[in-house]
C-alpha cells in the first residue's frame, strides 16, 4: 500500500482557467543523459529507491503526410523531483535493469497516455509493466477536462511549459541542451502534477487505476 502525506495547511486550488499569465517553467534539477552500461546501473539503482517518478518517452517524428510513425522509441525519461534521467534507447537498447524498474509495482510511474508509450516500449523487448498511473485517467476526479500535459500543468501547477522541442530529432548523435531540458521537463512535470493533485484530494488505490499487467 502506498501512503501519501496529507498537508496540514489549507490545500492548494486549481486554476479556474488556462488564460492566466502563468510563468514559463522547466525542470531545474540535475539532468543526466544515460548512454553507457555503467550509467544505466547507477541511474536505475537510484530510481529503485524512489516511491514516485515521472515517466515519458520520445520518438523521432515522421513528417510525411499520412505516413504512420513506425520509428522505435529513442528516449525514455524518468524523473524524480531532483534528478531526471534520459535513457537513450536508440544507443543502449532496452536493458534488463530498465524493464525490472518498469515492472516494479511498488514504484509509481506517472505519465500521460501511458498505454501508447508502454506499447511502443514492449515492442522493443517484451516485459510486464506495473505501477503506472495515467494522469488522463484520474484528472476527472478533480473536474479537469483537459488531457494534454501542457494544459494540465497550467490548471494544476499554474505554470506554462514549452513544447518547442517536441518534433525535434530524438535520434541525433548528441541531444541539444534544449532537447534535454524539454525531455526532462515533460517527465518531471507529470510527477509534479500528480503530487499536487494528491495534496488537493488523495485518491484511493482503486481510483488511481494503477496499471499492473
Amino acid at each position: 500500500m502506498l501512503n501519501f502525506i496529507k498537508p496540514k495547511s489549507k490545500p492548494p486550488v486549481l486554476a479556474p482557467c488556462l488564460d492566466a499569465d502563468f510563468p514559463l517553467a522547466h525542470f531545474e534539477g540535475k539532468i543526466e543523459v544515460i548512454d553507457t552500461e555503467k550509467k544505466i546501473k547507477k541511474a536505475v539503482t537510484y530510481l529503485l529507491t524512489q516511491k514516485v517518478i515521472g515517466f515519458d518517452t520520445e520518438t523521432k517524428p515522421v513528417f510525411l503526410p499520412g505516413k504512420r510513425n513506425a520509428n522505435p522509441v529513442a528516449l525514455l525519461q524518468l524523473s524524480t523531483d531532483k534528478c531526471a534521467y534520459l535513457f537513450r534507447l536508440n544507443k543502449i537498447g532496452f536493458p534488463k535493469e530498465l524493464t525490472t524498474l518498469l515492472a516494479d509495482k511498488n514504484i509509481l510511474k506517472i505519465g500521460a497516455a501511458v498505454h501508447e508509450d508502454l506499447r511502443h516500449l514492449k515492442s522493443l523487448h517484451p516485459f510486464k509493466p506495473a505501477g503506472f498511473v495515467d494522469l488522463q485517467h484520474i484528472v476527472h476526479y478533480y473536474d479537469i477536462l483537459e488531457k494534454g500535459v501542457k494544459k494540465m500543468a497550467a490548471r494544476v501547477l499554474q505554470i506554462h511549459i514549452s513544447k518547442n522541442q517536441q518534433l525535434s530529432n530524438w535520434e541525433n548523435v548528441e541531444l541539444t541542451k534544449s532537447q534535454c531540458l524539454y525531455a526532462a521537463t515533460d517527465a518531471w512535470v507529470c510527477r509534479e502534477i500528480f503530487m499536487q493533485l494528491q495534496k488537493i484530494k488523495t485518491l484511493t488505490q482503486d481510483e488511481l487505476q494503477i496499471i499492473n499487467y
